[in-house]
């Protein structure tokens, strides 16, 4: 199937009832740390069957080993049922801690989202320091202006797919929700999605400042000064940021709550693309949905080697650094594993969902919250409801990619549980109706063993942070 879009045409495969297409260019090929210019045009028709190649990767879990030749990394897939119709758009934003991901993993297949009624489009964007480093002089968030081009194109493009443009959601996970979360307070993305998702936002927003001198750090392990990361090979980047990640534990006084965190990269409150802080920047005009995992720690823990090794100091240093009254928190939780888990949690991902959620309200915004505490089986279910375990089931990709582990072998209730999720975020997609009433009304709908309805969970961690100082903005 044939399809005419901005540079060209494309040929698209069909797949089980859907056309599917691959690796459409949305930006040219990007100079490095420059913002994305437009597509550049191409004779006759463009093969869309494989996926481009990824941007440059950390090694975190052998991303980097997946990359290809080329530097066309600015590309965009489509999967849809009825390439004449008028379908709700659902475009999505992967995560990787803004340094690594790909659209191309076997997790993040469209195909059955789309067949529930939409089209479902993801994509590449810039990450780790061509994505996000902060260099003066360069434009700051290049990664978030690459996601302002692909929702540009898809205004421009997606009827020619069945879509609707009048009815975009974007939606994203982890670094993907905190994507989803800067753009709903970027003057340029503004009018080009009316609905949003975002699942387990990170806190993680820096200033100019910390995030220079984290550049700064990068252009040392390549022997260059950070004006100059410009004309440094971009495939070359990835492993100056693994090596000074490899060496957060280090900079901790430098670089505070982020170096304890291991957080390198993250979008920059840089007054222009991004002129403030999603909490401070909602105007309330895109409806939005969001939530977290009830365990979204204890992934983390476990990859680092410490779940169920946890001491009495390290949980009291983690009180100390990442919670806004310590005191309280070591009093609510004595056992020092789940004081480590709880506060990195809150201060991480629930908090800052939550308070996305309240700063919709105060905007005058609707909004959905919703918690998801179903205990995975996979990996023994030692992990719970952990970071990331939303991913599989929101796609409905339950027995491929990494993510799967955490479900292990997908059983009727998995397979329930992912039918419950991807109905509630496809009917968000199609008329702003996940299927409970809104937060407005204090509800938060919980995504368990038993389907339930009721108040938001983590009441203590609530009260913890209602009077809380703004401390998700990291100095």
């Amino acid at each position: 199937m044939d399809v005419e879009v901005t540079g060209g045409v494309v040929r698209g495969s069909s797949e089980d009832g859907l056309t599917v297409f691959r690796g459409i260019p949305y930006a040219a090929p990007p100079v490095p740390f420059s913002a994305p210019q437009p597509v550049r045009a191409w004779d006759g028709v463009r093969d869309a069957t494989a996926f481009g190649p990824p941007p440059p990767q950390s090694g975190s879990f052998g991303m980097d080993a997946l990359g290809g030749a080329g530097d066309d990394w600015l590309t965009v897939n489509v999967w849809s049922a009825d390439l004449a119709g008028r379908l709700p758009v659902m475009v999505w934003v992967q995560g990787g801690a803004y340094a690594f991901g790909m659209s191309g993993l076997p997790e993040y297949d469209g195909s059955t989202l789309a067949r529930a009624g939409v089209v479902l489009v993801t994509f590449n964007y810039r990450v780790g320091l061509e994505g996000f480093g902060h260099v003066e002089g360069m434009p700051a968030n290049r990664g978030l202006l690459d996601q302002v081009a692909v929702l540009e194109w898809v205004r421009d493009n997606i009827r020619a797919f069945g879509g609707d443009p009048a009815r975009v959601t974007v939606f994203g996970q982890s670094a993907g929700g905190g994507s989803v979360a800067a753009l709903l307070a970027m003057p340029r993305a503004a009018g080009l999605f009316q609905r949003a998702v975002a699942q387990s936002v990170p806190g993680t927003f820096f200033t100019p400042a910390l995030a220079a001198d984290i550049a700064r750090e990068c252009a040392a392990e390549l022997g260059v000064e950070p004006a100059d990361l410009p004309s440094v090979d971009p495939r070359l980047l990835p492993a100056a940021g693994d090596a000074v990640a490899a060496r957060l534990g280090e900079l901790t006084r430098r670089w505070g709550p982020a170096a304890h965190a291991q957080v390198l990269f993250a979008p920059v409150v840089d007054g222009d693309v991004l002129p403030t802080t999603p909490w401070q920047g909602l105007t309330g005009r895109v409806e939005l949905m969001v939530g977290h995992t009830r365990d979204e720690q204890r992934l983390l823990t476990a990859l680092t080697g410490m779940l169920g090794e946890v001491t009495q100091a390290q949980a009291t240093l983690t009180a100390e650094v990442f919670g806004p009254d310590p005191e309280r928190y070591r009093d609510a939780f004595p056992d020092p594993g789940e004081l480590y888990e709880v506060v990195r949690s809150d201060w991480l991902f629930r908090m800052p969902s939550l308070k996305l959620a309240e700063a919709q309200l105060a905007a005058g915004g609707r909004v959905h919250l919703y918690e998801l505490t179903w205990p995975a089986p996979g990996m023994g279910g030692m992990l719970g409801a952990c970071h990331g375990l939303d991913v599989p089931l929101v796609f409905g990709n339950l027995a491929v990619g990494q993510p799967a582990l955490l479900i292990g072998e997908p059983g009727p209730e998995a397979e329930e549980l992912s039918r419950q999720m991807r109905d509630a975020w496809t009917s968000f997609a199609i008329d702003g109706d996940p299927g409970w009433p809104g937060f407005e009304t204090g509800a938060t709908r919980l995504f368990g063993e038993e389907p339930a309805v009721g108040e938001y969970p983590e009441k203590i961690s609530r009260e913890i942070w209602t009077h809380a100082p703004d401390v998700l903005d990291l100095p």
